[in-house]
């Protein structure tokens, strides 16, 4: 079960709190919907901005975002690669 979650309405003028849980949603702009687990967390951001966004429980699974390494990280590994390669 998962939360189909839209921004309907702007956040021009809401307050510090507002805006920094509309991006904890991870909503950017009017009207982009994003599906995301029904947990009691996300639960309690929508209610805190209840007057912004409107939602509605679909059968839906979100899917898991693969994780990714970070950019030193990636950097590092092709460096140690490319060092092996030269060496053999």
């Amino acid at each position: 079960m998962g939360l189909r979650i839209t921004l309907t309405r702007s956040f021009a003028g809401a307050s510090d709190t507002q805006l920094r849980t509309i991006a904890g949603l991870g909503l950017k702009k009017f009207g982009q919907e994003r599906l995301l687990q029904d947990t009691p967390a996300i639960r309690g951001m929508i209610s805190k901005v209840r007057h912004l966004v409107s939602h509605e429980v679909v059968k839906d699974t979100p899917a898991k975002a693969p994780r990714k390494k970070p950019r030193f990280v990636k950097a590092r590994e092709a460096a140690r690669s490319r060092r092996t390669s030269k060496e053999q």
